[in-house]
């Protein structure tokens, strides 16, 4: 889910991390040998080539629903409102399956449909920062493998597979609008995938899926009545699972530090520098000083103010962190 910006500053976390408790451009010469070239093609060809192109997106397109549809089942849920539904998808043989938190978050009468069969469903964690519930059922299951988001672009070709309220199984093809971190002056829990791809209501715990058929997201909420989505990252959906196999809970870490970026007039692209510590922090007792540029958080590189919220996330409590930064 989201939340408010607290201030200016941003407080997130380090070192063994205490408890949280709450593309490219053508050359000018070479773009018009470019166009040169392309003008020298007869209309036929360039039809002929872009039927062809089509085709094979089409027969991969079809591969992949083909692929994968049998891991994605529908998911339903009941609460003070009346009965929910949406979609959701198996993440191993054994009935795990992530879904939305709007329909497994805080439901009772779980049921998860697969094919004919209706299967009850039990909660094991559900978590409003991100959005998704982690479910099972007790029967052996297709399931998806997992990509990297990390490998994605802006405009990236992806895909989803989800169940629009009573309607039968729905691919929607698109691609990747950009990666954004804040909507309407609030902000996610991580950088979201923003995924130009078209969903309709029920399509809420679909996965998102690359071009390998692997997925790679999690379809979290609807933009503009369903013209695109925001995405949680595959490996934030693993940071909440892992917190839940290691601690039967999540468990958000948080270093204490203030930053703001090294050049006031390109926030965007300017490195963090650590401006203030928080007293009894753990970044506090780390030996990070004010002045310090952040350049790496954990596995993750920092290149301005919202990645040190974004790599915070995957912090976990109780745990070492390495943080690389530039002094002096």
């Amino acid at each position: 889910m989201i939340r408010r910006r607290a201030s200016s500053r941003r407080q997130i976390g380090i070192g063994r991390a205490s408890r949280w408790l709450r593309g490219w451009k053508l050359r000018p010469t070479l773009a018009c040998a470019v166009g040169l070239a392309l003008t020298q093609i007869p209309a036929a060809a360039q039809d002929q080539g872009g039927a062809q192109l089509l085709d094979a997106i089409q027969h991969q397109v079809l591969d992949i629903f083909e692929k994968c549809r049998g891991a994605v089942v529908r998911v339903e849920g009941t609460d003070s409102d009346g009965r929910l539904f949406g979609s959701g998808f198996f993440i191993d043989p054994n009935g795990t399956l992530y879904t939305s938190y709007s329909v497994g978050g805080e439901t009772h009468d779980l049921v998860v449909i697969l094919g004919e069969a209706k299967y009850p469903a039990r909660r094991l964690i559900a978590d409003a920062r991100t959005g998704i519930a982690i479910l099972k059922v007790d029967t052996q299951t297709p399931f998806l493998t997992f990509g990297s988001s990390r490998e994605l672009r802006t405009a990236s070709p992806v895909l989803t597979i989800g169940y629009p309220m009573d309607l039968s199984i729905t691919p929607s093809f698109g691609i990747v609008g950009g990666f954004d971190i804040r909507y309407l002056g609030r902000f996610f829990a991580t950088a979201h995938i923003r995924a130009n791809v078209p969903v309709q209501r029920g399509q809420g715990g679909a996965p998102l899926l690359n071009m390998k058929g692997e997925a790679v997201g999690v379809l979290i909420s609807s933009i503009d009545n369903g013209s695109a989505s925001f995405v949680l990252p595959i490996e934030a959906a693993e940071k909440v699972r892992s917190d839940y196999v290691r601690f039967n809970e999540v468990r958000p870490g948080w270093i204490g530090i203030a930053v703001r970026p090294s050049e006031p007039g390109r926030p965007e692209a300017s490195p963090p520098v650590i401006e203030a510590l928080v007293e009894n922090s753990p970044g506090a007792t780390s030996g990070l000083h004010p002045g310090d540029v952040v350049v790496q958080l954990g596995k993750l590189p920092i290149a301005n103010e919202d990645d040190v919220l974004a790599a915070s996330f995957y912090l976990t409590a109780n745990d070492d962190v390495t943080v690389a930064v530039l002094r002096e």
